[in-house]
């Protein structure tokens, strides 16, 4: 069949379902199978995904009753989350102020010293940097109907990476990211987006800071589409630019919104401005071809030439949010209190409820087979505790309830502990404020006082016994050596505890060779914080000493190993021989694995376990430097016995010498962490900025060139980049901003390593 169509070489696929949609009938048949195979090459894996929790979702629907459909539609959990200085806590404090949670605005760095409702610690209003997530609960009435929201701010520094986590682990997916307009480095976001995918959060994007010079939300809106991978669309224009920001124009029913009032409460609706019929019109046909190429309904409406109604529109926008295929971009200014109320009305039209989202649990009892968490009242209670604090009245701990409900005075069980505590006081937080509550539903989240758990911890109401999974933690990347000025070490010992309680990434461990208290970390920041929360909420006085990396230890060829262990002291001694081959494992692979191929029962099983319990060991410690040893695989094949004297100490002994004898004849090496830098400056500085990381021994990914800014994505050792801060600033006149992430492991240079090597030795030499 010949079909009278052109379409342009290297056409988008929308403009190709344009060229054919504008054919005779029977090319549509041609292109519903082109839309179907590449939805299918596109997204097969998301799809599928998802299409595999909707028909769970679906059958769970049906055994909800009414009353659990209503409270659940009329629920949101949300979460603010970008990378840092992009406006977010700002953004909370308009959504509180417009929901009518509080009275007045304050910003972040204030000049009335009274700083952001969500900042409630001393240090965030002092720094201007949120440290902790802070939780609150709101309300937004649209159409007449009310919604609740169940809102966490999010820190945007790296170091604070735990805190955006476990927000993500309770957030039923609905989170949204609010990017800067001016800085819009996407490279900042990658993490973030890593993040939300690893918890399967759709998402709604606000651009902000559109009241800035410089601003271009549709230059934002194309790196999300090329660099994040992710399809979005605008569903907004806006009226004016930079400091001549007005309002916005809603493209999907063609209407301009104006923030009038002291503090743009007051939404003030009108016709498109004739300056931006056509944009919007154009912005309106790219909104529509996105979701065409996302949604099955909005293509057969595409398809067909009809022009999709409004109703139809967001319809189709939710059903691809929630799919997690498509992110609606709206935009405005938190700080010029413009934009605010359409993002709120777009959490409750594009943001999913808890019955819309598929939690699982294990079920301990049976043999850890999956189960789905029904929101449901009725339900057996099941809750997770996610995030911990040390309050006024002792620990708080917060816990989001999947499903049934827990009751003020009622009895809960900590399924990794079997112990039952009673709930002795239930409250909603409102950042630092508590307010007291009866009881909670499914999907919603509170804090009680009196439970003594971790953080991860599942709770049920002790008829079921199921677990679920915590938040990924990720590995610390920097240590200190610290010590309090004085000898009382009681409060010293307290803080430690607390703050590794509170915080899974802040490890603390006492180094018997060294006899010092080592900490680590995030990131220089992070560990600067809570030194300082030592002096200032335990008046500890602490030294450090300098920074440590996190080195790690490996091989690079294969070694083989035979080894005997004997010792004789009177009476029945110690032999165990072991033989076998240690090798580095494949590339990319930083796990050790131990393996056996005994046969012939030359070792016995009981035997051999304890080799396994010497090599964990042996990796802990590496022979080099003493830091852990990754990527290595030992296996044993053969060994021996003795009648009399071998037992399990022997063959761990032998199993832990046979290691370092060919860990050491292996071509080991020392890898060190390399971080992803990304530094954005104004463009004056750049030259200052190249120079800076060439002397660090950085390399060079990437380079994005604004308007006014730059970034600059390099790929350095973390051991060049302390201090960097302090020098960035001196080379950028203070104007330079960068964030770390940690990267990959690799060898250090050959005359690092034998410097590492020579320091070590020297230590342990000293001790003798």
């Amino acid at each position: 069949m010949l079909l009278n169509c052109s379409v342009a070489r290297g056409a988008s696929y929308p403009s190709i379902l344009s060229s054919l949609a504008r054919c005779r009938a029977p090319a549509r048949d041609l292109t519903r199978q082109l839309l179907i195979k590449k939805s299918f090459h596109a997204s097969a894996s998301a799809q599928s995904t998802y299409e595999e929790e909707k028909v769970v979702l679906d059958e769970m629907a049906n055994k909800l009753k009414p009353s659990d459909i209503q409270a659940a539609n009329k629920l949101r959990n949300i979460g603010i989350s970008a990378h840092i200085d992009s406006g977010k806590t700002t953004f909370t404090e308009r959504v509180l102020y417009y929901t009518g949670r509080i009275k007045a605005i304050h910003e972040v760095r204030g000049r009335d010293n009274v700083g952001a409702k969500m900042d409630s610690m001393d240090l965030e209003r002092e720094k201007g940097i949120t440290i902790q997530s802070a939780a609150t609960y709101c309300s937004w009435e649209k159409e007449k109907q009310p919604y609740h929201f169940n809102l966490i701010d999010t820190p945007g520094h790296i170091d604070f990476t735990i805190e955006v986590e476990r927000a993500l682990r309770v957030l039923d997916g609905a989170s949204f990211g609010c990017l800067c307009c001016i800085r819009c480095s996407i490279d900042k976001q990658l993490q973030l987006i890593v993040q939300m995918r690893r918890y399967n959060v759709p998402r709604v994007t606000f651009i902000n800071k559109m009241d800035r010079m410089g601003s271009d939300p549709f230059r934002a809106i194309a790196q999300i589409n090329s660099k994040l991978k992710t399809p979005a669309a605008a569903v907004q224009v806006p009226i004016g630019a930079e400091s001549d920001l007005e309002g916005v124009v809603d493209i999907i029913n063609r209407v301009a919104l104006y923030n009038k009032g002291d503090n743009g409460e007051i939404i003030e609706r009108g016709p498109v401005p004739e300056s931006l019929k056509d944009l919007v019109e154009e912005k309106r046909q790219v909104l529509i071809e996105a979701l065409a190429d996302v949604d099955d309904h909005m293509a057969e409406l595409f398809l067909d030439e009809q022009e999709p109604n409004p109703e139809q529109i967001v319809g189709a926008i939710r059903r691809a949010t929630i799919a997690r295929k498509f992110t609606p971009v709206l935009m405005g200014s938190a700080l010029a209190n413009t934009g605010i109320q359409p993002v709120l009305d777009a959490i409750v039209d594009y943001l999913p409820n808890p019955s819309e989202v598929l939690n699982t649990a294990l079920d301990i009892a049976h043999e850890e087979a999956k189960v789905n968490l029904v929101p449901s009242a009725q339900q057996p209670f099941v809750g997770l505790a996610f995030k911990l604090e040390e309050g006024q009245y002792g620990q708080l701990t917060y816990i989001r309830v999947y499903q049934g409900r827990l009751r003020k005075g009622g009895y809960i069980t900590n399924v990794k502990t079997g112990k039952k505590v009673k709930v002795s006081r239930l409250v909603r937080m409102h950042s630092n404020d508590m307010e007291d509550i009866d009881e909670v539903g499914s999907g919603e989240i509170c804090a009680t006082f009196g439970i003594d758990c971790s953080s991860g911890d599942t709770f049920t109401d002790g008829s079921v016994d199921y677990s679920m999974s915590s938040m990924y933690v990720p590995d610390a990347v920097v240590s200190l050596s610290i010590h309090p000025k004085t000898k009382d070490a009681s409060n010293f010992s307290k803080a430690l505890n607390r703050f590794q309680k509170e915080d899974p990434t802040f490890r603390v461990r006492f180094d018997a060779e060294s006899k010092e208290t080592i900490v680590s970390g995030m990131g220089e920041l992070h560990l600067e914080i809570y030194v300082e929360r030592m002096r200032r909420e335990y008046n500890v006085e602490c030294t450090t000493g300098k920074p440590q990396v996190s080195y790690r230890e490996s091989i690079t060829i294969p070694a083989d190993f035979d080894y005997t262990h004997k010792k004789q002291s009177g009476g029945a001694g110690q032999f165990g021989r072991v033989i076998g081959t240690m090798s580095p494992v494949e590339e990319g692979n930083k796990h050790n694995t131990f393996e056996t191929a005994v046969v012939g029962g030359r070792i016995p099983d009981k035997y051999l376990a304890a080799c396994g319990k010497g090599f964990d060991e042996a990796c802990e410690k590496g022979p080099l430097i003493g830091h852990k040893v990754i990527g290595v695989n030992m296996l044993i094949n053969d060994g021996a016995i003795h009648a009399v004297d071998s037992n399990e100490l022997a063959f761990k002994t032998a199993t832990m010498a046979a290691f370092r004898d060919a860990f050491l004849r292996g071509q080991p090496v020392i890898l060190e962490p390399i971080m992803t830098v990304t530094v954005t400056s104004s463009n004056e500085f750049q030259g200052n900025v190249i120079g800076s990381l060439n002397k660090l021994q950085a390399v060079i990914q990437d380079t994005d060139n604004g308007p006014d800014e730059f970034t600059i994505k390099a790929e350095c050792p973390l051991s060049n980049l302390f201090g960097y801060a302090t020098s960035l600033r001196a080379s950028t006149q203070g104007k330079g901003e960068f964030t770390l992430e940690f990267s990959h492991y690799a060898p250090t240079g050959a005359h690092v390593q034998k410097e590492l090597i020579a320091e070590f030795e020297k230590k342990q030499s000293q001790k003798k």
